[in-house]
This record gives C-alpha cells, sequence and structure tokens, in this order.
C-alpha cells in the first residue's frame, strides 16, 4: 500500500513510471505500426517484423548492447520522416490502439499518487510524439523521453539528440528532482527492465512491474516490491463516462515517435537471422 497524502511542509514527491510493459501491455511505438504503414512512413515488410519483434520484446526485451545498437539503426531507419505527420498519425490513433492496453491496476496506481498529492513523471525510451499524447491520457504531469534532432523542414534528420536510457533516466530524474524539489528517498519508481535499475536505485520506494529475469533477481536481493500487473482496462471502463483528464503541468523531453518502431524491428531481423 502506499502512504498517506503528502505533508505539504515537507519537499515535493514524485512516482516515476516507465512505460511499456509497466503500464501498457506492448510497446508504445510497436502498437503504432500499421499506422506508419497506413501513412506510409514504414513498409509492409517492416510491419511484419514489428509484428514479430513485438514478439520477442513481450517474451524478454533487449539487453543493453542490443539498445545501443538499436541507437544507431533507428537514427537511419526514421530519417526524412515529417514530424507533424507522426504527431497526426498518433492522434488519431491513440484511443484506439492504447486505451485497451492501459493495465487497470498501473491506472489505479497514478490515481492513487495523485490523491496523495504526488506527481507523476513518464520515463520512456520511446518518443515524446507517441509517450507525450499517452502521458495526457494516463493524466501524467511530466514526460521524459528520447530526443531527436527535427531539421528547419519539419522532419527528423536522423541524430539522437537524448538517449533515455538506462543511466540517462535517472540523471533526468536528478535533475526534475533539483529543478521541482522532489526528495528523491521519499519518491517511487516502477519498471520492468534490469536496464532501469539506475532508475529504480535513484528513488527510496522502488517498484518491479512484471519484471524481467534479471530484474527479479535484483529485486528479490534487494527487497523490492515485486508486482504483476496483468489486467489492461479501458480508463472508459474503469470509469464509466469519464477518460483520465490531462494534467495541466505536463512537459515533455520530445523524442521521434520511429525510436522503439525502428530499434525493435532491428531487433526483430536480428533475432531471426541468428535463429536461422
Amino acid at each position: 500500500m502506499l502512504q498517506g497524502v503528502e505533508n505539504h511542509s515537507l519537499p515535493r514527491t514524485a512516482a516515476f513510471f516507465d512505460l511499456d510493459k509497466t503500464v501498457i501491455a506492448k510497446s508504445s511505438t510497436l502498437a503504432f505500426s500499421k499506422s506508419f504503414y497506413q501513412g506510409g512512413l514504414i513498409n509492409r515488410r517492416a510491419v511484419l517484423r514489428t509484428a514479430y519483434a513485438q514478439f520477442v520484446f513481450l517474451a524478454g526485451g533487449a539487453d543493453h548492447d542490443q539498445m545501443e545498437r538499436m541507437r544507431s539503426y533507428l537514427s537511419s531507419l526514421c530519417r526524412g520522416w515529417n514530424v507533424q505527420q507522426v504527431k497526426e498519425i498518433v492522434a488519431e490513433a491513440l484511443h484506439d490502439l492504447i486505451d485497451p492496453i492501459i493495465y487497470d491496476e498501473a491506472a489505479f496506481l497514478i490515481e492513487e499518487h495523485h490523491t496523495a498529492g504526488r506527481d507523476v513523471v513518464i520515463v520512456s525510451t520511446s518518443g515524446a510524439e507517441v509517450v507525450e499524447p499517452i502521458g495526457e491520457l494516463l493524466g501524467a504531469d511530466r514526460v521524459v523521453a528520447t530526443r531527436m534532432v527535427v531539421g528547419e523542414d519539419g522532419c527528423f534528420t536522423g541524430e539522437v539528440e537524448y538517449y533515455a536510457y538506462g543511466p540517462t533516466k535517472a540523471e533526468a530524474i536528478r535533475e526534475l528532482a533539483a529543478s521541482e524539489g522532489y526528495d528523491l528517498r521519499r519518491c517511487y519508481a516502477y519498471s520492468d527492465s534490469v536496464t532501469d535499475l539506475p532508475m529504480l536505485e535513484a528513488v527510496g520506494h522502488p517498484h518491479a512491474v512484471n519484471p524481467d529475469r534479471a530484474l527479479r533477481r535484483e529485486a528479490l536481493a534487494r527487497g523490492w516490491p515485486v508486482l504483476d500487473f496483468h489486467r489492461p482496462v479501458r480508463l472508459t471502463q474503469r470509469l464509466p463516462g469519464l477518460s483520465a483528464p490531462p494534467r495541466p503541468a505536463l512537459v515533455a523531453a520530445a523524442v521521434g515517435a520511429a525510436a522503439a518502431t525502428a530499434g525493435l524491428v532491428w531487433l526483430a531481423s536480428r533475432r531471426r537471422g541468428t535463429a536461422a
């Protein structure tokens, strides 16, 4: 159970949530692969590969070296994508694709943290063109995500400005704590992946959610709570007639929506080649 309502005489606190397999049941960006195809951003072959990549992701995700190689590959794939087009595709498909895969348990936790007076921050390796609208849907206060360079023509240049992954997530949390006055010793964090260990170690109340094997071992060894989320339920079904209101203080560290799609497409092709 969470601790009670915040004492406003104390420093502010927050709850930091990884997104994929922690708050939603799939990869946030892979969920839009069919929509990206229909918008002409990726070809049919890439759509088929993302279906396989989604399976690989759900089965165990990618390790550190694979994630680093993804960063290089994704930058070349998304080069030239029009950012406004990506935003429009995401906005059009958001409720149909994301609302049904939000974990009921995660939505409840977000509500509990807000009720207790804590900010809710989504910290994701995926892109803000994807993550920011999802954050608004969830009622998050802030979003931290990978940031890709956008040229004067409004298209991705293919360069990665900021990669929200591993230690950089923890750095972003510490920077937010400094700017917003959060007491990290009293903050919460939730993730499914051992690659987010630095983020979990940065707070006083870390939680492993649907953890991979390595994170489960770490959590058990350190006595951290291990949570199993398995009930994706539409927000409108949780609160009939209502959807999560956008939070007025939502802040996004921008990102190319291509990031997770491109990286996991590459991972899928690599895994397939290894298995051959």
